[in-house]
């Protein structure tokens, strides 16, 4: 069984952030989103992935590589533009050939990651298995009809839904949707839509499975996605401290510390991530934070946030909460006071806050 990851839209709800970085390599708890498809795909004993890449391609290379740290093989498979998941999966069929495949949305985290649905996929051998989970807003999804345990209906974000629930971004398929995405027309917003294609697998009377999803599953596409996302991971981690704590710091709970960071006189309250060669310095760093390599947070306080490497966020009198701040940004204090901070900054962004 091979894996296809997809790794070509713009990120256009996380602008300014991608204008210069691919969406799915926006870390959570310091990890690219992108590697935790990768890391489940081989969890599940995937071991031939092909992604699927478009302008930010060069970068998403530069990051995975030939996949050899996760002991799997990746090829690259180019998309000239943003055409829909199934255009995704019909350029992909020579890479697939006469293999069943998982396809994996490059910016979608999975807490439990797919073993188990791949398991049941092999047993079952239908010619394809959806993953459901049930939402508050489905008209922002595609959205599955049921009659008695079976998929009847898939309509892509649907005015009226007819259901609760959504499709979650991991699709298992066997080679018969090949013939059903050639089958299908595109939509109304030139799309091929992979709706379509799973209800031509229907209408043409081949079994569709669901399977309702355990556990959360997060589109990472929004800053608020982001946010709760890297919120979720942080909780699940380990307590682990290998930088350096001076005696005048306090550290609490669920807390990574990597090599090379330094922790001066702050208070440090899990859960939170803190990259190698970071430095925190007379600062607060509170729960639900990441804080990515080579920063530095000086004489300020953050909660509920990540930050790219190499930002500095210095000399701040408020609290900076609920923010995802980019590469290499400097956030300082000038001369006037303001009441508040929310952020969202691109990379290489510099921003003065009068006081």
């Amino acid at each position: 069984m091979k894996g296809l990851i997809l790794s070509g839209g713009k990120g256009t709800r996380l602008r300014p952030l991608t204008y210069t970085s691919a969406k799915q390599l926006v870390p959570v708890a310091n990890k690219p989103v992108l590697f935790y498809g990768i890391e489940a795909l081989a969890a599940a004993g995937i071991r031939d992935i092909g992604i699927v890449v478009g302008d930010t391609k060069e970068e998403i290379r530069s990051a995975v590589g030939d996949g050899s740290r996760w002991n799997v093989k990746v090829t690259y498979i180019e998309q000239d533009a943003p055409r829909g998941l199934a255009h995704a999966v019909l350029i992909s069929e020579t890479f697939m050939g006469c293999d069943p495949f998982v396809m994996y949305l490059g910016d979608n985290l999975l807490n439990r990651g797919i073993n188990e649905f791949v398991d049941e996929f092999v047993r079952e051998a239908p010619a394809a298995q959806i993953l459901l989970t049930r939402v508050p807003d489905p008209q922002m999804f595609g959205v599955a009809e049921l009659e008695q345990g079976r998929v009847v209906r898939l309509v892509e974000k649907p005015r009226e839904p007819r259901s609760d629930l959504a499709l979650v971004g991991v699709y298992m398929f066997s080679p018969a949707v090949f013939e059903s995405v050639k089958r299908i027309k595109p939509s109304f917003r030139n799309e091929l839509e992979i709706t379509d294609a799973i209800q031509d697998l229907i209408d043409r009377g081949l079994a569709v499975r669901p399977h309702l999803v355990q556990g959360w599953w997060k589109d990472t596409g929004k800053l608020e996605d982001m946010l709760e996302a890297n919120r979720l991971i942080l909780d699940t981690i380990e307590r682990r401290i290998d930088g350096r704590v001076d005696a005048e710091s306090r550290v609490e709970g669920k807390v990574v510390i990597d090599a090379g960071a330094t922790v001066e006189r702050s208070v440090i309250r899990g859960p939170v991530i803190i990259g190698a060669g970071a430095r925190i310095v007379h600062a607060y760093v509170g729960p639900f934070t990441s804080i990515g390599t080579g920063t530095e947070i000086r004489d300020s306080e953050i909660e509920h946030s990540i930050v790219l490497e190499g930002s500095v966020i210095s000399d701040l009198n408020n609290r900076v909460e609920d923010s995802l701040i980019g590469r290499n940004v400097r956030i300082h204090r000038m001369p006037v006071k303001p009441s508040a901070y929310r952020f969202m900054l691109g990379d290489n962004s510099e921003v003065g806050i009068r006081w």
